[in-house]
């Protein structure tokens, strides 16, 4: 397994990353990237020409993850050569969130009836339902197949964000990777978000809009407890998730971030779905407990395998723990550089929402506010 990486910080500097890199056939090409340099039309036009066979899949970010730590406004490129070949690249339009279950049935389709080792997916982040996204695409592939991914970042605005392909940069965009079989897969996902307050019961919903908590307006409630963060809505709302739990209220370990609101309705636009007959608490978290949560997830995949050399990891990081951590945000990448050790190498983005299985798991979810990581190595 041959992997390159080059990382840039301007337009002008694309050209001559692109000649850096010594294999010019790679099977694919994986691009992280802001929007600013994702929707450049030179950006396409020169990884292409580079790269005229290899297949070409990426996002935009709220963050770009390397080696190096963590950066905003830069690409991270990273080329892949194998033995097991090109991975089969799923492609489709979601023009609105009501379509995101077929769409993810669409893409199931062109993958249907090939020998996998796991689907990278890779979709927008606004005006989309992660979780019916996933199921629509897992209903019809085979049941134990690993799902990894996220949806894209437009830097924490909240307003497009778009996904790359062979046939170039769009908002409208999903894409799946199937990949072949020969390649195993590690992986690891974890929070380390701690809840606060009561838990409130879900009194009406539809998949990921929340209207009611306790016969009350959402929103009404959720801002209550924002204070003077509720001005900052809905970015603020990366900083206060929530937590879901059953008609029981068991923690099923799934956290759900606020992506908008609705004035009007009175309601909250959530990453994914939630349960409709189930509780929802606040959440909040640590610099440190966020830190810890990375290296659990990193052990976590790094103890599916026997060893992580020549080893490609895909680190997808929740937009609102940047935002938690500030500062302090390099150290939860490199807190899992430190678990891997030095040979594999690291891409990645923050996100609107992490896709992953369960730890010890094969079913997938959508995740809010965790470090997932995806490792792949040549059997």
């Amino acid at each position: 397994m041959q992997i390159e990486q080059q990382h840039i910080r301007t337009i002008n500097d694309l050209h001559a990353a692109l000649n850096r890199f010594a294999n010019p056939n790679p099977d694919w090409v994986l691009v992280f990237a802001s929007i600013a340099l994702l929707e450049n039309p030179v950006f396409y036009a020169q990884l292409r020409q580079a790269f005229p066979a290899a297949v070409l899949a990426g996002c935009s970010t709220a963050g770009e993850i390397s080696a190096h730590g963590v950066d905003d406004d830069t690409a991270v490129i990273t080329t892949v050569s194998w033995n097991v070949g090109q991975p089969y690249l799923a492609s489709t339009q979601l023009l609105e969130m009501e379509d995101s279950a077929a769409a993810g049935e669409r893409l199931a389709s062109q993958l249907a009836d090939l020998e996998l080792s796991a689907v990278l997916l890779l979709g927008q982040g606004v005006n989309i339902n992660g979780s019916a996204l996933i199921e629509g695409l897992a209903r019809h592939l085979t049941p134990d197949l690993p799902i990894i991914g996220g949806l894209a970042g437009d830097g924490g605005e909240f307003k497009k964000t778009c996904v790359l392909n062979n046939d170039g940069v769009s908002q409208h965009t999903i894409v799946a990777l199937g990949l072949p079989k020969g390649i195993l897969v590690g992986h690891g996902s974890f929070g380390g978000w701690k809840p606060f307050g009561p838990a409130r019961k879900v009194t009406r919903s539809a998949g990921n809009v929340l209207y009611e908590l306790d016969g009350e307006s959402a929103l009404d409630i959720y801002k209550r407890y924002l204070g003077d963060y509720a001005a900052q809505l809905p970015a603020s709302g990366l900083l206060f998730p929530f937590e879901m739990l059953g008609q029981d209220h068991s923690a099923i370990g799934l956290v759900r971030t606020i992506l908008g609101v609705d004035e009007t309705a009175g309601s909250l636009i959530l990453a994914g779905d939630i349960l409709p007959d189930g509780y929802l608490r606040l959440m909040h978290a640590s610099n440190d407990a966020l830190i810890e949560g990375a290296e659990v997830a990193a052990n976590a995949a790094h103890d599916m395998l026997s060893r992580c050399d020549h080893a490609l990891a895909i680190l997808v990081s929740c937009v609102g723990r940047k935002l938690v951590m500030g500062g302090r945000v390099d150290e939860e990448v490199e807190a899992v550089a430190d678990v891997l050790g030095q040979g594999a190498t690291i891409t990645g983005f923050y996100s609107y929402g992490e896709i992953s299985p369960f730890v010890k798991s094969t079913e997938c979810k959508l995740h809010n506010q965790t470090m997932t990581i995806s490792i792949l190595r040549e059997v």
